[in-house]
């Protein structure tokens, strides 16, 4: 819980994870509105624990890609039982309801999925 558990790192790794961003700017204009000080840290945390990798942009020598690693990428399934978990006892966020319906259908071909997904990402 030290690496990843704070609100903010997990935010970060949400939204790594469902919602595809990978840049600094990308993480800035989440709904939450993170400071811009506490993002660097925590992507400076996360990447120092090996959860994410950075990579030159490859249109953008400016940018920095914010990408998931191999470790990262094995929180899939933990994150997928905080929602369900959080759907059971609590009103889930409304763009979550149709990922929700699909855990519901095969939580374990969604779990396959994104984690396959997400590795192809990595390996460009």
């Amino acid at each position: 819980m030290d690496i990843f558990g704070d609100k903010w790192s997990l935010l970060i790794i949400r939204d790594m994870i469902f919602k595809g961003k990978s840049t600094y700017g990308e993480f800035i204009d989440s709904e939450e509105k993170i400071a811009t000080n506490i993002l660097a840290d925590r992507l400076s945390q996360l990447e120092g624990a090996g959860i994410i990798t950075r990579r030159r942009h490859p249109e953008s020598k400016a940018k920095i890609l914010y990408l998931l690693s191999e470790k990262g990428i094995d929180l899939v399934p933990l994150l997928v039982e905080v929602i369900t978990w959080s759907e059971k006892h609590h009103n889930v966020h409304p763009y979550a309801t149709q990922f929700v319906n699909q855990l519901k259908k095969d939580k374990k071909g969604v779990i396959l999925k994104l984690m396959h997904d997400l590795k192809k990402s990595i390996s460009f």
